[in-house]
């Protein structure tokens, strides 16, 4: 009987237990964070079906935000703190942040700009300064770039704005630009056909738009020509490594001349010493047979 009256639960002291608040709060803070998390994968990997890598993300980021701050003053409503007096705390002390953060306020303001603006978005190649890379994130503070060496660059939201900035892979071609120069006894029509076949033969030159073939003039030692061919985004390694070594292999088959600069370097006999001729203080000896030299 004593052992049957031990293993006896009391189930309404357990239910009683389960109503205190501190209990309701903490079941409601670890349930509630992994059902958020959940929650915004699945807006995350519905958006990237249907909208651009920077708006998955910033969907993602929203609904895992959000989702935290009314989680957390749930929490804490349930464990008894007022949320009038933690509004008015967070109030007091986001204007006490904002006075001492300015730089992070005006990047925030910036990135809202950059996000509203879109002038490039994640997976995009952009250049700003000496810093060329994919841009892998946009945050509302700073935009993350990688670089081709695989290193991770952070700009601040604000130098972009404030700055020049190319965005290499907007479009989804280019034009690949080529200033040459041929010798001046060179016959420009046979050049300019010579870069023609030499385009019509690479397969990453786009047909249209046609390649850009300007004859720009006479330079100091040369005949001067701009060359540019088109090709769509994602081939740009291949056809830089190829168009230029295909026009010079070209070049060299058709006798076509490509002048450099020549230096001539003259070492005289400036720096050696004048012959001195010594004239003796008195004159030779004479001899019977004459001056003896």
């Amino acid at each position: 009987m004593n052992r049957m009256a031990y293993i006896n639960f009391n189930w309404s002291d357990i239910g009683e237990w389960f109503t205190h608040d501190w209990v309701v709060g903490s079941l409601i803070f670890f349930i509630g964070w992994p059902v958020i998390r959940m929650i915004s994968g699945i807006v995350r990997k519905s958006l990237n079906k249907h909208a651009s890598p920077q708006a998955s993300m910033l969907g993602y980021r929203l609904v895992l935000y959000v989702g935290t701050i009314l989680l957390v003053l749930t929490a804490l409503d349930q464990f008894g703190v007022p949320l009038s007096t933690i509004l008015g705390a967070a109030g007091i002390a986001g204007v006490a942040i904002g006075f001492a953060a300015q730089t992070s306020l005006s990047n925030l303001i910036s990135g809202i700009f950059l996000i509203w603006e879109k002038p490039f978005a994640v997976e995009d190649v952009i250049k700003t300064g000496d810093t060329v890379g994919l841009v892998v994130a946009i945050d509302l503070l700073s935009t993350k770039i990688r670089t081709f060496d695989n290193t991770l660059v952070r700009i601040p939201n604000e130098l972009l704005i404030k700055t020049q900035f190319t965005n290499i892979t907007k479009f989804s071609i280019r034009r690949f630009d080529i200033n040459l120069g041929v010798a001046y006894k060179e016959d420009i029509g046979k050049v300019m056909k010579v870069l023609r076949e030499v385009a019509d033969a690479n397969p990453n030159c786009l047909d249209e738009p046609e390649p850009l073939i300007v004859f720009k003039g006479f330079g100091d030692s040369a005949l001067e020509f701009l060359f540019g061919v088109w090709f769509a985004k994602a081939d740009f390694l291949l056809l830089r490594n190829t168009i230029q070594r295909e026009i010079k292999e070209r070049f060299d088959r058709e006798g076509i001349e490509i002048p450099f600069p020549h230096r001539t370097l003259y070492a005289g006999e400036v720096s050696k010493p004048f012959p001195v001729r010594v004239v003796p203080d008195s004159p030779p000896p004479v001899s019977e047979d004459g001056p003896n030299l």
